[in-house]
């Protein structure tokens, strides 16, 4: 054995002795075994996301849907109707819809840490918690979409258009107190990774909330108002749906065992969090609803608005597909 194999050898007495030739044939071979298993794992992972984006992505679109078919059919009425639907429906998202989305955005954060540690318990007790602070807090919010034609005239809207969006924005009051239960419940379960019930419950929504705007706007003769009260009735048929499936359900059992005393406690920790992972996503959501409000001051305010909101609606409704794909990855 030459000097050379001898140093080999020693180095690794394992291993078998190659010249210099075959030594870098081995290690080709180990580089193309090592990109092989990288690239398999990524493609498994890339598998995953994919599977668990998709349903995300699906809930997110008929979410948005529902807004966006009362609107559809409030601009089958008439120009104004369309403009007031959106003005009410934009400044509703400013003050209600938009702040009680943002304010408890992290609780699926905290609620997939408590079952990443097995504290099944602690998930139930976060919902409720969050369920509690919502409520009261739609309280208030209400009273400001009471008064919403008053506000628009304040700031200088069309007096008609102000007056049909107060209208049209009394009716979505219910939908306030439905919107913050449903977000509560859609973060509960995403945080278990059960897409699917919230997928087929939501499907069933929108596909209801279709034939409810026909019938209330069409049949009723209530105007554009039944497109606000056919909103208010699709978001209570979703929260109800959902409190049985998680009644109900075995695969609940563990992280729903009813409501605690627990959900009183630590409520001003519980806001430490929630305030400032708002801030920024208000911020980001009003820059969007304003631009809707302002449409209504320019020389054309019922076409101005109208065209505005349906524009929006449509970027809205692709970046739900962003907002699928993101909460894949947390």
């Amino acid at each position: 054995m030459d000097s050379k194999n001898e140093n080999l050898s020693l180095s690794a007495p394992l291993i078998t002795v190659y010249d210099q030739e075959g030594l870098r044939g081995v290690e080709n071979d180990q580089r193309k075994c090592e990109s092989g298993i990288w690239r398999n794992e990524i493609l498994e992972e890339v598998k995953k996301q994919l599977w668990l984006a998709g349903p995300l992505i699906a809930v997110n679109l008929l979410k948005k849907l529902i807004q966006v078919i009362s609107l559809m059919f409030a601009g089958h009425l008439d120009e104004l109707s369309l403009s007031a639907a959106s003005m009410a429906k934009s400044f509703v998202s400013m003050i209600g819809f938009g702040l009680l989305l943002s304010l408890f955005h992290f609780l699926h954060i905290i609620c997939g840490q408590s079952y990443g540690a097995k504290q099944y318990h602690i998930l139930g007790i976060h919902m409720q918690r969050a369920m509690l602070v919502l409520i009261l807090l739609s309280i208030p919010l209400a009273f400001i979409v009471s008064n919403t034609n008053s506000i628009l005239i304040a700031v200088g809207q069309n007096a008609s258009i102000a007056a049909e969006a107060g209208n049209y924005a009394i009716f979505l009051i219910p939908s306030l107190f439905g919107y913050a239960i449903l977000q509560c419940q859609i973060r509960f379960l995403q945080s278990q990774n059960m897409i699917f019930p919230l997928l087929l419950i939501a499907g069933f929504t929108t596909l209801f909330h279709i034939f409810l705007c026909w019938v209330l706007l069409f049949e009723s003769g209530v105007g554009n108002r039944g497109a606000a009260l056919a909103n208010s009735i699709s978001y209570w048929i979703n929260v109800i749906s959902l409190v049985l499936y998680v009644k109900f359900s075995s695969s609940c059992a563990k992280t729903w065992t009813g409501f605690s005393k627990e959900a009183f406690h630590d409520i001003i920790s519980f806001l430490r969090l929630a305030v400032p992972s708002a801030s920024m996503s208000c911020l980001e959501f009003w820059s969007f609803e304003v631009l809707v409000l302002l449409s209504g001051i320019l020389p054309y305010p019922d076409l101005e608005a109208s065209v505005l909101s349906i524009s929006l609606n449509l970027n809205s409704v692709v970046w739900r597909i962003a907002l699928g794909l993101s909460g894949a990855g947390r």
